[in-house]
């Protein structure tokens, strides 16, 4: 199996450790893994604000790059929603169609293409918060949104749930925003900061001192107002943990 493997451009320079954490765990199951250095953006900032013209020559370079891969995987359940259903500006020509089918976040990799029943190198031993961001709930419908009637699930938990030592562990709002939103934490930033805040201390109520999350702009966010106002949390992004590498 030849995967291609895309690190978003705010994961490359912002969470390097999220993408080698990725690209070892792919390594470990004996993929062929090969690194797409030339794409840079999803083009999810144009396409937020509405500009999808913009938006169409980064479409076409990921289509170029994208293809020939048996699989695309993404260190991010933001990006992956924008590659998978949002690539609104091109022609959706047959080999369009099969990058849209055969991308996926590392989640959805894991747990629906390799479908893995465990992870034997995998320890941390502690209670782990889990952020399922609104992205990966709700498009990429990694697990049951609270508001929904139907049969709950959850390929995040699934996934933390075969490292040895951790117990999942949520919110008391589970699904609710932490406020990153893209854009909208620049255009509305006292909101986006306010239900940050929400989140984290939310958190801390509840005795978690660990959080995880299949989207590393939220544990971006909230990383970031949790050092602000001295909120005693770590952010780790989920493979760092279902890789082994997360520091305690």
């Amino acid at each position: 199996m030849k995967v291609g493997f895309f690190v978003p451009c705010y994961v490359d320079m912002l969470a390097p450790q999220a993408a080698i954490a990725s690209y070892e765990l792919l390594k470990r199951f004996g993929l062929n893994v090969c690194y797409i250095e030339q794409a840079s953006c999803c083009g999810l900032p144009m396409t937020d604000m509405g500009y999808e013209r913009k938006a169409c020559h980064i479409e076409q370079n990921l289509v170029k790059y994208f293809s020939g891969y048996d699989y695309v995987v993404i260190p991010s359940g933001i990006c992956t929603d924008q590659v998978r259903y949002h690539l609104d500006s091109i022609e959706k020509t047959p080999e369009v169609q099969h990058i849209l089918d055969t991308t996926h976040d590392v989640v959805d990799f894991l747990h629906d293409i390799l479908q893995v029943k465990s992870l034997p190198w995998a320890k941390f031993p502690h209670r782990v918060a889990l952020h399922n961001g609104c992205h990966s709930l709700r498009f990429l419908h990694q697990a049951r949104p609270t508001e929904l009637m139907i049969p709950n699930y959850s390929k995040t938990a699934d996934l933390l749930n075969l490292v040895e030592g951790l117990e999942v562990c949520y919110a008391t709002r589970r699904d609710e925003c932490c406020g990153f939103g893209g854009t909208f934490a620049i255009w509305d930033q006292s909101c986006a900061c306010q239900q940050g805040l929400d989140k984290v201390s939310d958190y801390a109520k509840n005795g978690l001192k660990y959080v995880t999350s299949a989207d590393f702009s939220c544990l971006m966010h909230q990383q970031g107002i949790a050092r602000k106002f001295g909120i005693d949390i770590k952010t780790y992004y989920i493979a760092e943990i279902l890789n082994g590498t997360a520091a305690e």
